[in-house]
């Protein structure tokens, strides 16, 4: 089992780590949402859960729900730039379908 961070994902996440005192790592995972059924959620985690499951690259923790572990074990995180901004890019192996806006997906779990 595995979630790791791209080199660009892991400058910006141990930045924000940086500047904000206090958080423990990076929180991810899922939850049902939009027409295909999936969502990512990620977020700085300022506590631990009972459940997470915790995987550390070069210092930084990125703290896994159990709900989520399933769904999202070996995803590769990345940070694209785009015009003005940028935003994070999962690289899941699991999802099978995504919507037409990109917002939500299916794994292969929703399948069976």
């Amino acid at each position: 089992m595995s979630v790791t961070l791209a080199p660009a994902a892991l400058d910006r996440v141990q930045r924000y780590l940086v500047e904000t005192p206090g958080a423990l790592g990076l929180r991810f995972g899922v939850t049902r949402t939009g027409c295909s059924g999936w969502q990512y959620k990620a977020d700085l985690a300022h506590e631990q859960h009972a459940g997470d499951t915790v995987f550390e690259q070069e210092g930084v923790r990125i703290f896994v729900d159990a709900l989520s572990l399933p769904l999202v074990d070996g995803t590769t995180i990345d940070l694209v730039k785009q015009r003005l901004g940028e935003q994070f890019l999962f690289r899941n192996p699991n999802v099978t379908a995504e919507c037409g806006c990109g917002e939500s997906f299916t794994t292969k779990a929703d399948a069976a």
